[in-house]
């Protein structure tokens, strides 16, 4: 995990400069503006020229980076900021300025929407919601740093606005030299293009082992969302428990999972009855809930989180220790690499791959799982197609495997085959991918009763309620174990019909509207008003008193403001995978509508000038600090993980576009306000739009924490159809 670690930090680079721009070019304005005599127009356009860029790049950036990648779309941005930060250390007019500061803006534009994608598709599971809080970390300190700069150079003779703005090349430089000989490309495009040799070298890297055959099946997998899909639930115990007594006839509904140690398996069972796991039990009465107004997306997801077990980690007793692949029946079991080398082999046993046909490119002739022709029992004659050998590690049978080597958060994929006889007598078989996610705590219970297809099922051992999401897989034809390669499964592009699927269209609500609320509610107006804040509690005149001019008193204002976000954030980093991103959404937010109605009543009433700055200081601060633990980071986090792997980039981007729009708004409207309805009304509509998005969190937005992407985008479509389906009967 380490290599998802930096990986991160490298990536988060962008927001830095991002965080660094903003900063200077507050601070350079005072002094451009002096030397080259703008108007008020002109240095509005000056400030806003970035944004602008930001906007126009966010537009194309989704579908650039699905088109060629995350990685060179990162490389671009570095570029744009390295030109931009040269052009404005020259910069002779202010024509040429303007010219940077749009080139600047193309950079952060990309920078902002495609990190938290980048880092993602990159990151485990169980920690991608502290690496994607990184990018607010990085950008605050980023501005820490740059208002530090420009404090010392304000206490200067003549300070230089071109250095201020120019230093942004140095950094730059930097994040470009790692963007190009460090960063990995994104595993999850790597599959979605076919490169599944590379992808798998990736994820080796990134998470510091050998077997990631689990993680790979997920990614291939997640190409395709929103099929038949069904909730179900499994029994998992070990093969002497759940099959003594059994009618061997009856093998054929097993799962065999193989634990890490030499002949060591456990097996999986479909529970028939009426479910006693509140995830299935829930999921047949979605719309029909006690809250009617609450999404039951909502109510599905959380009936996931609910049943974690008692030690505190998605990660528990059995799912570390699963296998990276699962086998039916008894499959004699290959020790080999998932890589072209083996495709030889596969021929010579009269197999020919299926994997594009005439394409040359030798990553692309690689099957991802080999067919073998092994009886299904002892004494049956051999079939082509009746068993399937699924690749995986040595060291899962060897007890190596240190770090869980599963799909991640506790999920595992797995496949059943399950076969017919025709009208023909012939037999006719198929797969179902399957993901298998513990429910409830691990424990013996001697004497109880689960009802399985062949019987009541007296367990006397230790066994393991799971949840399973049952689909067609991907990987292989319906109608028999042919091998297709996963960039035939995947789309050509994004079309607008793939954006209209039912939970595409459900994600991108989710998404739009949080990134709409957020920017509606108040941190750049309050960021606005805290250096008149704490000049008003008398802190100028202090500064004044040790001979800090006036420039040099709001810079370090700013300063101060932006140390106290650093700590807040790297409190939200902490709490973001423990809490979950929904939990901390729901207990921040009213600590922003405290603040902020307590200080409408202070700009309502006069309670004396101290006393109205003592506490007008303490709920800014207040604010922005809680503001940066919870709204701040999440809502990028939560656009980063609902959408399917085939719209990411262009779902994200039209979230992104949505925020730098009411940026905009936000932005040019705060004057006209103050100067209409005042500072109080001002804050009471931000108190308003707070209120707002506690609501709409609380009915509208799941908690994605601990789950894979693709386990997140499958809920929404399997939620997203279930609400459909209830509409059409109505």
């Amino acid at each position: 995990m380490k290599g998802a670690a930096w990986v991160a930090i490298t990536a988060a680079i962008g927001n830095f400069l991002q965080g660094w721009d903003n900063a200077t070019i507050a601070g350079a304005v005072l002094y451009i503006k002096r030397e080259l005599e703008l108007g008020a127009g002109t240095e509005g356009l000056l400030v806003a020229m970035s944004l602008i860029g930001a906007t126009v790049v966010t537009t194309c950036s989704g579908t650039i980076a699905d088109a060629v990648g995350r990685r060179p779309t990162l490389i671009v941005s570095s570029l744009f900021y390295f030109i931009s930060g040269l052009i404005m250390l020259w910069s002779p007019n202010v024509y040429i300025l303007l010219l940077a500061r749009l080139l600047d803006g193309l950079g952060i534009g990309l920078a902002v929407t495609l990190v938290p994608l980048y880092i993602s598709e990159t990151a485990p599971t169980e920690i991608r919601g502290l690496l994607n809080t990184l990018p607010q970390f990085t950008g605050s300190g980023g501005m820490f740093l740059a208002y530090c700069m420009i404090f010392g150079m304000s206490l200067m003779a003549s300070p230089s606005w071109r250095l201020m703005l120019g230093v942004l090349c140095i950094p730059s430089l930097v994040y470009f030299v790692l963007t190009v000989f460090y960063l990995p490309e994104s595993p999850r495009w790597l599959v979605s293009k076919g490169k599944m040799k590379e992808a798998k070298q990736v994820l080796q890297k990134l998470r510091g082992r050998e077997d990631v055959n689990a993680e790979m099946s997920l990614l291939v997998e997640g190409l395709a969302v929103g099929g038949e899909t069904s909730i179900e639930e499994y029994i998992i115990g070990p093969v002497d428990e759940l099959d003594e007594d059994q009618d061997p006839a009856t093998k054929v509904e097993q799962i065999k999972v193989y634990g890490p140690e030499e002949g060591l398996s456990w097996v999986a069972k479909p529970v028939g009855g009426q479910s006693r796991l509140s995830l299935v039990s829930r999921q047949g009465s979605l719309v029909n809930q006690g809250m009617p107004l609450m999404d039951p997306i909502v109510t599905l997801f959380g009936s996931v989180h609910e049943n974690l077990p008692d030690t505190g980690s998605m990660r528990s007793m059995l799912f570390p220790n699963f296998g990276s692949m699962f086998s039916v029946a008894d499959a004699n079991i290959k020790n080999e690499d998932w890589d072209e080398e083996m495709q030889p082999e596969a021929e010579a046993e009269g197999y020919t791959s299926e994997l594009g046909g005439g394409d040359d490119d030798d990553e692309l002739q690689s099957p991802l799982i080999s067919r073998q022709a092994t009886s299904m029992e002892k004494g049956m004659p051999a079939q082509s197609g009746d068993l399937l050998s699924m690749r995986r590690h040595s060291s899962l049978f060897q007890g190596q495997g240190g770090e869980g080597s599963g799909a991640g958060g506790g999920w595992q994929v797995a496949w059943k085959w399950t076969e017919k006889k025709g009208e023909d007598g012939s037999i006719e078989g198929g797969f179902t991918r399957i993901y298998l996610h513990e429910e409830g705590v691990p424990s013996s219970r001697r004497g109880s009763i689960v009802s399985t297809p062949d019987g009541d099922v007296h367990v006397g051992g230790e066994y393991i309620h799971a949840a399973a999401l049952v689909s067609n897989t991907v990987l292989l034809h319906p109608t028999g174990p042919a091998v297709v390669h996963p960039s035939q499964t995947a789309s050509k592009g994004p079309t607008l019909a793939s954006l209209l699927e039912p939970g595409v269209k459900q994600a991108l609500i989710v998404g739009i509207s949080i990134q709409m609320l957020q920017q509606f509610s108040g941190i750049n107006g309050v960021l606005y008003y805290t250096p008149q804040i704490l000049q008003q509690a008398g802190v100028d005149v202090l500064l004044s008193n040790l001979g800090i001019g006036s420039d040099s008193t709001s810079f370090l204002i700013s300063t101060f403001t932006n140390l106290l976000m650093l700590p807040s954030i790297a409190v939200a980093m902490r709490f973001v995978d423990v809490l979950g991103r929904r939990s901390l959404l729901l207990k921040t937010i009213p600590v922003l509508i405290v603040s902020l109605i307590i200080l409408v009543i202070g700009n309502v009433f006069n309670f004396g000038s101290v006393v109205h700055a003592v506490i007008s200081t303490i709920c800014v601060v207040v604010y922005f600090c809680t503001f940066v633990m919870g709204y701040g980071p999440i809502p990028n986090i939560l656009c980063s993980e609902i959408f399917p792997t085939r719209v990411r980039g262009i779902c994200i981007a039209l979230c992104a576009l949505v925020f730098w729009i009411c940026d905009v708004i936000v932005t040019y409207t705060l004057p006209l306000m103050l100067s209409s309805i005042g500072l109080g009304g001002v804050f009471g509509i931000y108190a308003v739009v707070c209120v707002i998005s506690w609501i709409f969190i609380f009915l509208r937005v799941p908690e994605t924490k601990g789950m894979p992407l693709e386990v997140i985008t499958e809920f929404f479509a399997v939620g997203a159809k279930q609400i459909d389906a209830s509409k059409h009967q109505e």
